[in-house]
């Protein structure tokens, strides 16, 4: 029967071009909004659950002592069944580009607990990355499910993307321009364009009026009227920006490499992290730096921060990513961002909460190079006041940020700079390794 229907339906989309359009929107509103549904109801329950692991852990500090172990269990939860859930987000991107392994459902699971426990004991971590995993893992067994092509399945990914990143921040236009532009820098993969927007709208509509789930906004408050001093000055700090991003990508990969040289059983090297967060805790007198880092972004906003808190937070989330504990990396760069924005303002004679916006969104921008979403995140959570200064910082962070990144799997469809020899198509990992190469044939040569 439903067979028959679809023979019939392709015979008429062959002769109708609108008759083959509209098919396509119905089709992808049905599948786009199941994963939306789908990626919509994970995010609120994550996000539920870090509200409650959170406060559970600011009214007992002593959890903190427990960091090892849990580190250690989910550990050796991703090493006993993970199998290659433990690649996270870089899996997915690899699926989208033509990748032959599988989703499996159960990284949905896995990250989910994974982060909770965390944040639970205080690692310093965002939530982005769970919400991306958890996306693309309920989008692959949504297309099993209903036994899609090829070609679809890519763009349901793209939609679990989306999905997941509009739905956790509360960003829907973000979030849809997200999932298209973080798989190839400087290409944007319009077919998934309608898909991956109902997938962003569906998820955050779910996420906020279905399962009542507040997300946080903040305020830039006064905007200095345009002048070329202002831009001078904010091209700068973007510069800044940008180079912040490089520093927490590099030390996050290198972390990543070092621990697990120096500790090849995967419950050792995180149970060994957990201690030098614990010690850093005590060594710096602070806990400022665990978890998500919103009270530092809040107080960028509308209050006093540390001149360094910027490179505090960075540290703790790199050693803690390193480690290999779960969670995301977008957090805690908002709060990297607005923490040195914050610190720039004085420096440079710009309102602090304006300069703590900029840097809230080209931090991320740089580490992820997705300028455009960026720019659209920035006028969904601050307003379109400040567009063009949000715009600037966007684009000129994700140029001096360079071919660097917190997806090693993402590819370089164009390369920043035309002086910069890059094969298209390679990952940020392949093109690290050429520059690596290059570097020693120039050295032998000399």
């Amino acid at each position: 029967m439903m067979k028959a229907i679809k023979q019939k339906w392709d015979a008429i989309s062959e002769r109708w071009t609108l008759a083959a359009l509209f098919g396509t929107l119905l089709k992808w509103i049905v599948l786009g909004g199941g994963v939306g549904i789908l990626a919509g109801t994970a995010s609120a329950i994550f996000l539920k659950g870090l509200d409650y692991v959170t406060n559970v852990r600011m009214e007992h500090p002593w959890l903190l002592f427990f960091l090892p172990l849990g580190g250690a269990l989910v550990s050796y939860l991703y090493f006993k069944f993970g199998k290659n859930s433990a690649k996270g987000n870089n899996l997915i991107l690899e699926q989208i580009h033509d990748g032959k392994e599988t989703i499996p459902l159960r990284m949905a699971p896995l990250v989910l607990f994974g982060t909770i426990i965390t944040h639970l004991f205080g690692g310093s971590a965002g939530r982005e990355g769970t919400a991306v995993q958890m996306g693309g893992s309920l989008a692959e067994w949504f297309g099993k499910l209903l036994k899609v092509n090829p070609v679809d399945r890519k763009i349901l990914l793209i939609c679990g993307i989306s999905g997941g990143f509009g739905s956790i921040f509360g960003t829907p236009l973000a979030g849809t321009i997200f999932g298209l532009e973080v798989l190839a820098i400087g290409l944007i993969s319009h077919e998934a364009l309608i898909p991956a927007f109902i997938a962003s709208f569906v998820g955050n509509v779910v996420t906020s009026s279905v399962w009542g789930v507040s997300h946080a906004h903040y305020s830039i408050g006064e905007v200095p009227a345009l002048s070329a001093v202002v831009i001078l000055k904010v091209i700068a700090a973007s510069i800044l920006f940008g180079f912040a991003s490089i520093l927490f990508s590099e030390l996050t990969h290198a972390l990543k490499k070092g621990y697990s040289l120096l500790f090849k059983n995967p419950m050792v090297k995180s149970a060994v992290g957990g201690l030098v967060i614990i010690g850093l805790v005590y060594l710096l007198g602070t806990r400022d730096y665990l978890g998500l880092g919103l009270p530092l972004i809040q107080d960028s906003f509308d209050g006093e921060v540390s001149p360094f808190a910027f490179l505090g937070k960075l540290v703790f989330t790199s050693l803690t990513l390193g480690a290999g504990f779960q969670g995301g990396e977008v957090t805690p760069l908002f709060a990297i961002g607005a923490t040195l924005g914050h610190t720039l303002a004085g420096v440079l004679q710009l309102y602090a909460p304006f300069l703590a916006g900029l840097g809230f969104i080209a931090v991320f921008c740089g580490a992820t190079n997705t300028p455009i979403a960026c720019f659209l995140m920035g006028i969904e959570l601050f307003g379109a006041d400040a567009a063009i200064y949000l715009f600037i910082a966007c684009i000129v962070s994700y140029l001096f940020s360079g071919h660097t990144g917190i997806y090693s799997s993402q590819q370089i469809g164009v390369s920043k700079s035309q002086r910069i020899r890059i094969q298209q198509g390679s990952t940020l990992a392949a093109a690290k390794e050429m520059r690596k190469q290059r570097q020693s044939n120039d050295e032998a040569r000399e």
